[in-house]
C-alpha cells in the first residue's frame, strides 16, 4: 500500500483495516474484493492494490498452505525470486517484504536512498537497483560482525541527529531479527528520516542535514 503515496495515507488505510478487525491474512482472504477496496481507499490506486493483495494471498495459499512462517522459512534468494515473479511486485516491494516482514537480511533501496547517493555524488539517481543494493550490503556487512569495531565512538552520530518515521514502531518492527537484518533495518530507517526531513526532492535543507559535512566540496 505504500506504493505511489505517502505514509499518512497508508496509515489511514491500515487504521481502516484495524477497525474492521481485518489486519491479518485470514480476514483479508475471506473479505470481498469490493470491501477491501473501500477499506484501503485512502492509500490511492486502491483497486489495483486490493487486487494485488488478494493475488499475494492466493500465492501464499497455493505455494505455502497459507502460512507466512513457511513462506519466510525459505532461502532468501529463492523467496526473493518468487516474490519478483508476482505481478506488480518489483525489487523494492520484494525487499521490503523480505526485510520488514520476513527479517531476511536484504537492504531496501528506495527513492530517498537514490536521492541521497546522487546528491553526494556516489551513484547517479538512475543507477541500477541491484548495483545500489550491493553497494550498501557490502558496506554495512561489517557492522553486523560483533568482532569488528566498524565505527569508533567519535564517528557514530548521536541518535538525536536523526529523525525517522513519525509513527511508533509496530510489534513486527521491534521483533527479534539477525544482527545483519537489524543493521539493514536501522540504516534504511535512518535514510528515510534524512530523506523526509532534510534531503527533500524540492527545497532540501542541506545546512541542517546530519550528512551535510559529507557533501562534495565540504
Amino acid at each position: 500500500m505504500t506504493q505511489n503515496t505517502n505514509w499518512t495515507n497508508v496509515e489511514r488505510a491500515l487504521a481502516n483495516l484495524r477497525a474492521a478487525n481485518a489486519l491479518d491474512v485470514d480476514s483479508i482472504r475471506r473479505m470481498r474484493l469490493r470491501r477491501l477496496e473501500r477499506l484501503i481507499q485512502p492509500s490511492g490506486y486502491f483497486r489495483q492494490k486490493a487486487r494485488r493483495i488478494k493475488m499475494f494471498i492466493a500465492f501464499l495459499d497455493r505455494t505455502h498452505g497459507g502460512s507466512l512462517d513457511r513462506l519466510f522459512a525459505q532461502p532468501t534468494d529463492k523467496l526473493r525470486q518468487q516474490l519478483l515473479d508476482l505481478n506488480g511486485v518489483g525489487p523494492e516491494t520484494a525487499d521490503s517484504i523480505l526485510l520488514y516482514a520476513g527479517h531476511h537480511p536484504v537492504f531496501v533501496v528506495d527513492a530517498y536512498t537514490r536521492r541521497i547517493l546522487a546528491r553526494h555524488e556516489i551513484l547517479p539517481e538512475k543507477a541500477d537497483y541491484e548495483q545500489v543494493r550491493a553497494l550498501f550490503e557490502l558496506a554495512l556487512a561489517p557492522l553486523a560482525d560483533p568482532t569488528t569495531d566498524a565505527l569508533s565512538d567519535r564517528e557514530q552520530p548521536a541518535a538525536s541527529q536523526f529523525r525517522g518515521a513519525a509513527h511508533p514502531p509496530s510489534a513486527m518492527s521491534t521483533s527479534a531479527r539477525s544482527p545483519l537484518a537489524q543493521v539493514y533495518n536501522e540504516m534504511h530507517g535512518l535514510i528515510v528520516g534524512v530523506g523526509k526531513h532534510f534531503c527533500r526532492k524540492s527545497q532540501p535543507r542541506c545546512e541542517e542535514c546530519p550528512l551535510q559535512r559529507f557533501l562534495p566540496g565540504r
